[in-house]
């Protein structure tokens, strides 16, 4: 960690960028939002993951060809002891396939790294246990 920041600056510049993070995907400006990551990872609760830039971009892209109004709808954003982010949001949305618009509420946990972009990005379904925040358990 830079030594010079506080923890609360740590903290805010964090939320910041879960914020832009999110915002970008509402607008599918996806180049600001790979500009969140330093390293581009998406771990879902399907058991999926995609990393790197390219297979992030690609999961993006096919899911907004079925869901071209994905959006999310930030309700709680706690700050874990580890220097991570979780969010509790709403994703919401309409599928192509069904015409029938949908609402899920989810959990994400964000790791971080020196610079305070991240590098991963958790997904579940329900509240993270311990176990799965510190990535000992399955999501």
């Amino acid at each position: 960690m830079t030594d010079d920041l506080t923890n609360d600056e740590r903290r805010n510049r964090r939320a910041a960028v879960v914020i832009d993070h999110m915002q970008g995907e509402n607008v599918q400006d996806w180049d600001r939002v790979m500009r969140t990551f330093s390293r581009p990872r998406y771990e879902l609760p399907t058991g999926q993951t995609h990393e790197g830039r390219d297979d992030v971009m690609r999961y993006w892209i096919e899911g907004r060809t079925v869901v071209p109004d994905q959006r999310n709808e930030l309700i709680e954003l706690t700050h874990l002891s580890d220097g991570g982010v979780q969010i509790e949001f709403w994703l919401r949305g309409t599928p192509t396939t069904t015409n029938r618009p949908f609402e899920v509420r989810l959990w994400a946990v964000f790791d971080f790294d020196e610079s305070d972009l991240m590098t991963n990005e958790r997904v579940f379904t329900a509240t993270p246990t311990a176990e799965q925040i510190a990535g000992t358990a399955a999501s």
